[in-house]
């Protein structure tokens, strides 16, 4: 017995010292590195032929550095401080409106001014033609460019030369920046069966006060359902998403627990507000892109089996930012902890640990993601996001939507009709006429618009694959007449995929009369999960069922 004591005494006193010089080691290494870095900077200063730009190179070198951490980890310069802010509280100084570059024009267009905001107050409408800024011509340039001259201190002011679309020449206005602060929540409503409907864009700050002021008000409505729709919302403040969790759970619950390399970045959150609804059947809609701060809370009303989750499985990220300020202004956004929701699972589904070793991150299999469970013993996994309760079958839309797109045909068919139309119908009755559908499609062959289409291609590969395995002479015949056929014919696709166009162009032209707002209202009626939650929320049955753990 006295031998095994003093053998555990033995490893207890060498592990501390074996940690100590592993630290050492990490640090020595490290500042040998700094001493490497710096020698590189001063000769390249003293020694290149031509003069260095110091901070050019430096933010290259850092952003170069960081790239081999998570795509997270970032940092921003003085100059781009700003961004960071309007991440985090949604907020800035500008003009406020949407731009997007058109490049049959080679510049940037403003596809959506905010209503009551400078552009729209200026006269400035969606598919003006921007031509310069304060003078500088902005043709060519990215929209990111544009947009860091757009925006600027609150109250200065900007000229704005800009070619509108229908009319000759070009105008100029002046506008009066201001501070914009864009809505968490763009719209919400009473739908059908009492349900009320609430889009949530963002997690920024303040956005669960919203959330709790929009629930407040549906219930006096009468909705006796909810449905929040996280589609597209790529995250934001982790204590936000705690605090609308909080909205459905009683106080005191634990919601998010994080770990990490230092004590502040481990940190247990829990519910601390009285809840203003615990019965009310919930549904969160979610996809591909619903990430971050939204995983939190889709997952956490799910592993508390509090909600239903309906749509397609989530991005999965699983890792908490904080920002630290640097010299000279600056800011480094830094990944310093996962987050773990109440099962107790980390939906993280890339491994940025590999990244250096083999220049790519793999996602983690299904296979090797482990079963937790929910509060009512339903299985759930950890990694690859969060699986939905329920996935609607989803129909797979046609690379010639996405030219369209990508084309500007749609955006610019809007522009035509805003200008022979003054007013159009309601948001949530609005279609095109088969005379304004005939006008899309003779704007489309006026462009000489084309497109290619994927089975061309797999036809491709598999006519080099038959000539590399021999089979090329045997099937000439066969891949002739595949080819022959497979030729795009736009008046059949725009024929076959019509109601799917229909839908994108009325939807771009809602938005030029009704706004962000409008653009929702239109697409509730043509949502497949948003039906499917309807459904769902109204069958009492039905909604218990899924939110019961399987008979094993």
């Amino acid at each position: 017995m006295k031998k095994k004591i003093l053998t555990l005494l033995l490893i207890l006193a060498i592990i501390p010292t074996t940690l100590v010089k592993a630290d050492d080691k990490h640090k020595f290494q490290l500042s040998r590195q700094i001493k490497i870095i710096n020698s590189v900077i001063k000769d390249l200063n003293l020694f290149y032929v031509d003069s260095i730009m110091p901070e050019i190179m430096i933010t290259k070198g850092i952003n170069a550095m960081l790239s081999n951490l998570d795509p997270y980890t970032q940092y921003y310069p003085k100059d781009k401080a700003e961004e960071l802010k309007m991440m985090t509280t949604g907020k800035y100084a500008g003009i406020g409106s949407v731009i997007r570059f058109h490049t049959d024009k080679n510049t940037t267009v403003l596809s959506e001014p905010y209503e009551d905001m400078p552009a729209q107050k200026a006269g400035l409408k969606a598919g003006d033609v921007l031509i310069s800024i304060d003078g500088k011509p902005v043709k060519g340039m990215s929209t990111d460019s544009v947009s860091d001259m757009l925006r600027g201190e609150p109250g200065t002011i900007l000229t704005v030369e800009y070619e509108r679309p229908g009319k000759k020449g070009i105008s100029k206005v002046k506008i009066e920046r201001e501070s914009i602060a864009l809505p968490a929540i763009p719209y919400y409503g009473l739908q059908e069966n009492n349900t009320g409907f609430v889009q949530l864009n963002s997690f920024t700050d303040g956005c669960a006060k919203e959330m709790r002021r929009a629930i407040i008000d549906l219930k006096k409505q009468g909705a006796t359902s909810f449905v929040i729709d996280l589609r597209s919302n790529g995250g934001g403040l982790l204590n936000e998403a705690v605090d609308i969790v909080n909205l459905f759970v009683p106080k005191g619950k634990v919601i998010v627990t994080t770990k990490g390399k230092t004590k502040q970045a481990n940190e247990v959150y829990k519910t601390t507000n009285d809840p203003i609804d615990l019965n009310s059947p919930v549904a969160i809609l979610v996809d591909g892109e619903t990430a971050s701060a939204s995983e939190i809370v889709a997952g956490s009303l799910q592993d508390l089996d509090r909600a239903v989750i309906i749509g397609s499985r989530t991005y999965g990220k699983g890792l908490v930012q904080s920002t630290r300020e640097i010299t000279d202004g600056g800011y480094l956004k830094l990944t310093t902890a996962r987050y773990y929701i109440p099962s107790g699972r980390c939906v993280q589904a890339l491994d940025y640990s590999h990244v250096i070793d083999q220049g790519k991150t793999s996602r983690v299999p299904d296979s090797l993601t482990t079963v937790f469970y929910t509060a009512a013993g339903r299985e759930v996994r950890d990694g690859g996001g969060i699986r939905p309760d329920v996935e609607p079958k989803s129909e797979e839309l046609s690379t010639l939507l996405y030219y369209l797109m990508r084309d500007m045909a749609i955006f610019d068919f809007a522009t035509e009709y805003t200008l022979k139309n003054g007013t159009i119908a309601p948001a949530d009755s609005f279609e095109i006429s088969d005379s304004d559908y005939e006008e899309f499609k003779k704007l489309l062959r006026s462009r000489n618009f084309s497109y290619d289409l994927i089975s061309v291609k797999v036809l491709k590969d598999l006519k080099k694959a038959m000539e590399f395995e021999g089979f090329a002479e045997i099937t000439k015949e066969e891949i002739a007449s595949l080819e022959k056929k497979l030729q795009a014919n736009l008046d059949h696709s725009l024929t076959h995929f019509e109601k799917d166009i229909r839908i994108l162009v009325a939807s771009e032209i809602v938005t030029r009369y009704y706004g962000q707002k409008g653009t929702i209202i239109y697409g509730l009626n043509k949502d497949t999960e948003l039906k499917e939650a309807y459904s769902i929320l109204g069958d009492e049955k039905r909604y218990k069922e899924i939110l019961t753990p399987k008979s094993k």
